[in-house]
C-alpha cells in the first residue's frame, strides 16, 4: 500500500495527520478518476459516523467531489455497509464512508467504495493517492460543477435488506437480546431494525446509543464488551450484541457473559450453512489470525478453510476469486456474499438470531460454543510509522520470534505483524499455556521497545 492507503482506507488523528486539506484533495482526486473512467457526470453517496469531525471531512470531501463535476448524495450518519449497499442499490458509481470505525474518537478516516459496492483495489488506490499527493491542478470537465443532494430517505431501503435477511423466520421460544450500538452508526439503524414486528418473539433491549460527538467506542461496542457482558448476566438477557463504531463489525456474548468472538461466529455459520446446503465451495475464509481451534472444527466438520492476511478486504478478494461466501476475522468483521459486498455486523446479529430462532432448545453458548479456542495472547507494541520496516526485518527481532517458534512447537504458533491503520507492530501468540504465552509476549515487546 502507500503512503496514505492502509488496509482500511485512510486514517488518523482528525485535524493532524487526517486534516480538511487532504479530504479535499481526496474528493477531487476520487471524482477525476471517476470522470475519467466513466466519461459522464458522476454519482457518489457519503455516509459519516457518529464523530464531531464527521461533518468537517463530509464538507470538504463534497466541495472536492463537486468541483470535479460530481454530484453528491448526502445520506448523513450511516453505518460503513449502508454506503456499500445503497452504491449498489442506486446505480452510484461510489460512495465514500467517513469512519474510524473502532478507533477513539480523536480519530477518523475515508474509506472508498467502488460501483460495486467492494473497497478499491490497490492499483485504484495508488491513483487516487497519487493524484492527492502530486502538484497537479485539477480542472473540472464538461459536467460542470457537481450539485448536493439530500439522501437521507435511501437509509429505508438498507434497513429492509438486513431484515429480509432474517426472513419470515418463526421463533417460538421468546427470547431477551441486549444491543450495544457503541454510540455509533448503529444507533440510527438497529432500533427500527430489531423490532418485535420483524424478529418475532425477540425482546431487544439497546445500550450505548446516545452520541455525542465523542463518546463513540468509549467503554462499550465489540472492542469495549465489559458492561454488556456484565448487564446480560444481571438481566438474564440470552445474548449480548455488540457492533464497532461503524457497525461493520459485531461480536457477541452468551447468556453466560462469554464473549463469543468472530471466529465462534463464522464456525456456527460455516457448519449451519454447510447443513442448508449454502456453504458454496465448502470453504470458509479466515485470516492468519484465526484461532487454530476454528481450524480443528472445520476439519472435523469436513469444511475447508482458506487463509489471507490480515484485513477483511483480503478476505473478501479470496472470497471473489474461490467463489466462497462466507468469510471474515476474528475482530467480528464477517462477510455473507449472498446478501452483501462487505462486512455488516448488523446482517451478522440477523443471522445469529436467525440460528437461536431455529434452534429453540438451545441455549447461545450451546451454538456458538461448539468451537473451543485455544489460548491466544495478544500484545501491542507502539512503534512510529516509519520504524515499523526496520524493526519487522530486525536479525534481532527476527532470531527472537525463531526461538519462540521453537520452544511452542506444532502446537502453537507467533505472528509478528505491522498494524495498518495505526502505528503499532502487534503480537500474536497461541498455545496450550497462557502464562508461557505471556511471558514470551513480554520479552518480544521488552526487545522491540528497546529497539526505539
Amino acid at each position: 500500500m502507500g503512503k496514505l492507503f492502509g488496509t482500511d482506507g485512510i486514517r488518523g488523528i482528525a485535524g493532524e495527520e487526517l486534516t480538511a486539506e487532504l479530504a479535499f484533495r481526496l474528493g477531487l482526486s476520487v471524482a477525476k478518476v471517476l470522470t475519467e473512467a466513466e466519461h459522464k457526470k458522476t454519482r457518489v453517496i457519503i455516509g459519516k459516523d457518529t464523530r464531531h469531525s464527521g461533518d468537517m471531512f463530509e464538507a470538504a470531501i463534497t466541495a472536492g467531489l463537486c468541483a470535479m463535476g460530481s454530484d453528491v448524495y448526502l445520506v448523513g450518519v450511516v453505518p460503513t455497509p449502508a454506503v456499500a449497499y445503497l452504491v449498489r442499490d442506486i446505480g452510484a458509481d461510489a460512495g465514500v464512508m467517513i469512519s474510524a470505525s473502532h478507533n477513539p474518537s480523536e480519530y477518523n478516516g475515508i474509506k472508498v467504495f467502488g460501483s460495486e459496492g467492494y473497497k478499491l483495489s490497490d492499483e485504484l488506490e495508488n491513483q487516487i493517492e497519487e493524484l492527492i499527493l502530486g502538484h497537479s491542478e485539477f480542472v473540472p470537465g464538461e459536467a460542470g460543477i457537481g450539485r448536493v443532494l439530500s439522501g437521507k430517505g435511501m437509509i429505508d431501503t438498507y434497513e429492509r435488506h438486513v431484515v429480509s435477511v432474517y426472513g419470515q423466520t418463526k421463533n417460538p421460544c421468546p427470547r431477551r437480546v441486549l444491543f450495544d450500538l457503541s454510540n455509533g452508526s448503529a444507533s440510527t439503524t438497529a432500533k427500527y431494525i430489531f423490532k418485535p414486528e420483524f424478529f418475532e418473539n425477540f425482546n431487544c433491549d439497546f445500550i450505548a446509543y446516545d452520541p455525542d460527538g465523542v463518546n463513540i467506542n468509549r467503554n462499550c461496542g465489540s472492542t469495549e464488551m465489559n458492561a454488556l457482558c456484565r448487564y446480560v448476566v444481571d438481566g438474564g438477557y440470552d445474548i449480548g450484541i455488540a457492533f464497532d463504531g461503524d457497525a461493520d463489525r459485531c461480536l457477541m456474548c452468551d447468556e453466560n457473559g462469554k464473549i463469543i468472538d468472530g471466529d465462534q461466529i463464522l464456525a456456527a455459520f460455516a457448519m449451519e450453512m454447510k447443513v442448508a446446503g449454502q456453504l458454496k465451495e465448502n470453504t470458509a475464509v479466515v485470516t492468519k489470525l484465526t484461532n487454530l481451534g476454528f481450524h480443528q472444527l472445520m476439519k472435523r466438520e469436513g469444511i475447508a478453510v482458506q487463509v489471507t492476511d490480515v484485513g477483511d478486504r483480503y478476505v473478501l478478494e479470496e472470497m471473489l476469486r474461490s467463489g466462497s461466501v462466507l468469510g471474515g476475522e476474528q475482530s467480528g468483521h464477517v462477510i455473507l456474499l449472498d446478501h452483501a459486498s462487505t462486512g455488516d455486523g448488523q446482517i451478522t446479529a440477523a443471522m445469529g438470531l436467525k440460528l437461536l430462532a431455529h434452534y429453540p432448545q438451545l441455549t447461545a453458548s450451546a451454538i456458538f460454543g461448539k468451537m473451543k479456542r485455544l489460548p491466544q495472547v495478544s500484545v501491542n507494541v507502539t512503534v512510529p510509522n516509519t520504524a515499523k520496516k526496520t524493526i519487522m526485518s530486525s536479525p534481532a527481532v527476527l532470531a527472537k520470534k525463531a526461538e519462540i517458534e521453537e520452544a511452542l512447537g506444532e502446537n502453537g504458533r507467533i505472528l509478528l505483524r505491522p498494524s495498518g491503520t495505526e502505528a503499532l507492530i502487534r503480537i500474536m501468540l497461541e498455545g496450550d499455556q497462557t502464562e508461557q504465552l505471556e511471558a514470551y509476549a513480554n520479552e518480544l515487546k521488552a526487545l522491540i521497545e528497546e529497539m526505539l
